[in-house]
């Protein structure tokens, strides 16, 4: 049967989903794939008639609800007629169920998942998607290039106002997938073409296609003051015995109550290459898998910080046990000539780009 890939593509306002759309289908259609692309529900139902901006509860709530099972079964019946293609597939979808989560309030949320027969956890780490790209407003770190104009129904519009509820809505459609295993946050970068180059990376690692080696900047770092709202998960890393030139990672992540279990394969193809393959495992299966801990290397505790400043993704990790008091910055997709904005709240102590010896691998050598 067929192995088909189901992505979620999301962001705040403004932020080049519909140009990385076309590119991500122009793209995976030239190397074969057959791409099945879902359109956005939420557009589709307004357009049908339905108001968010309604005074009536009953009919906004129905709205949502439709909303809710109609991009459910829209995505269930395009995987079904996916599973009939012979050549490889990935499904795209514009935007996936938890995007709704971030435009109403945690009480209607609630009762419009068990009304359809599901939960946060199902939709965030149960599986259903394999990964979620997110793209970073072009409110915050880019506002010369935020617009209404390709999105007539768009209420953020392009004053100061307006991209303060762009940024909050962006932060807020972060927080509903976090805790997902594969969410990606796609900065504004150097330029626009990286941004989508950047979208079009991370799909093909999650089809497990080979990729160029590229080393995301690190810092040792020191907190100086407060940090902004942030997303906040326990982390905790395992490495398994393996094979020459292969890594292999088992990490439990604990975010918003909710817990999920990676195992990634990380092997060298050449100097400049290399495949690495991501998978869901149950707790069951973690359990077992830790019995081929490696005897050489101790396991990691660290809590993750994820935050977004000036429109560049950052992810601050603070580590425990035998590493207490080592704190690593480490950027997302910034360019190797972009400059990168340094937060007033962090200090560097010394950059450690490329330097092995604070590999998470390294790390944890036993001494």
């Amino acid at each position: 049967m067929n192995n088909i890939k189901r992505i979620v593509l999301t962001g705040g306002p403004c932020a080049g989903k519909t140009t990385a759309l076309v590119r991500i289908n122009s793209h995976f259609s030239a190397l074969g794939y057959k791409v099945f692309m879902m359109p956005e529900v939420p557009t589709m139902i307004t357009q049908a008639g339905w108001n968010y901006l309604t005074d009536n509860h009953d009919f906004y709530y129905e709205g949502e609800k439709v909303i809710l099972e109609t991009q459910l079964e829209l995505e269930d019946k395009v995987m079904r007629m996916a599973q009939t293609c012979k050549e490889p597939c990935v499904v795209v979808c514009d935007r996936g169920a938890m995007d709704i989560s971030a435009y109403i309030s945690p009480e209607m949320w609630n009762e419009l998942t068990r009304s359809c027969g599901t939960s946060t956890e199902e939709l965030r780490t149960g599986g259903r998607y394999d990964a979620v790209l997110h793209l970073v407003s072009a409110a915050d770190g880019a506002e010369k290039f935020y617009t209404t104009a390709n999105n007539a129904q768009r209420y953020e519009k392009a004053d100061e106002a307006g991209l303060r509820i762009a940024r909050e809505l962006d932060k807020k459609v972060i927080q509903a997938w976090t805790g997902h295993p594969h969410l990606r946050v796609i900065n504004n970068g150097e330029d626009f073409e990286r941004k989508m180059n950047r979208v079009l990376r991370e799909i093909s690692a999650v089809l497990e296609l080979p990729l160029a080696i590229e080393e995301e900047r690190k810092y040792r770092v020191k907190v100086t003051g407060q940090l902004p709202d942030c997303t906040e998960s326990e982390i905790t890393q395992t490495y398994l015995t393996a094979e020459p030139d292969c890594e292999i990672r088992l990490r439990r992540r604990s975010a918003n109550g909710y817990v999920t279990n990676i195992h990634t394969t990380r092997k060298r193809l050449s100097p400049t290459e290399e495949l690495v393959t991501e998978r869901q495992v149950s707790n069951a299966l973690y359990e077992s898998l830790l019995q081929q801990a490696d005897p050489y290397r101790r396991t990691i505790h660290k809590s993750r910080r994820s935050f977004i400043y000036q429109g560049q993704f950052f992810e601050l990790d603070s580590y425990a046990a035998e590493l207490d008091g080592l704190v690593i910055l480490e950027t997302k997709g910034i360019g190797k000539h972009e400059e990168m904005k340094l937060p007033p709240f962090l200090e560097i102590v010394d950059d450690i780009t490329g330097n092995t010896a604070f590999l998470n691998y390294n790390l944890a050598l036993r001494r």
